[in-house]
């Protein structure tokens, strides 16, 4: 059984923090190829920040420097409270509490070789924007949860990084 406080050491919690982004970079994958839904702009972008932390997040897990290893989970907690405000500003697109970017729509990504294979691509693909939340639960979209994912692994790398070198015996005095 792992001990929770083992769960921020350095390494360990850069190999959590990287099956993590893997995980929600891989459920975005689902929505797009297993259920048709095209990402918009917004999505596209939200979701470059996983990917600059799973480098870092493999690199971090890794290195079997301890220093260098809480740099990185410093690294990916700055990583995520920018995927958070990405998250928030296409939130806020999709609630209308602002505008979002002029040309944001979904695209199809490949083109039929016949016209019948463009008509049968378009009625299994679902073309959203950025202005409209394709699929919501618990009343979040997906930005909504991109938000509350991003600061949660934020939150865990930022205690990783800087959790203190206490060993058990400098706890017990």
């Amino acid at each position: 059984m792992i001990r929770a406080g083992r769960l921020l050491e350095p390494r360990v919690a850069a190999a959590l923090v990287l099956t993590a982004a893997v995980a929600t970079v891989g459920g975005a994958y689902v929505f797009e190829y297993g259920l048709g839904y095209v990402p918009c702009a917004l999505c596209l972008m939200q979701r470059k920040p996983y990917y600059v932390a799973m480098v870092v997040a493999a690199a971090a897990a890794l290195v079997p420097n301890r220093t260098l290893a809480r740099s990185g989970l410093a690294a990916l907690a700055v990583v995520f409270v920018v995927s958070a405000g990405l998250g928030v500003y296409h939130a806020g697109v999709e609630w209308g509490l602002w505008l979002g970017p002029s040309d944001c729509g979904g695209t199809p990504g490949a083109t039929a070789g016949s016209v019948t294979d463009f008509m049968q691509s378009l009625q299994k693909t679902r073309v959203v924007s950025c202005t409209e939340a394709a699929w919501r639960f618990l009343g979040l979209s997906l930005a909504g949860w991109n938000v509350l994912i991003s600061l949660a692994l934020a939150a865990f790398a930022a205690a990783a990084a800087t959790r203190s070198r206490a060993t058990p015996d400098t706890l017990a005095r």
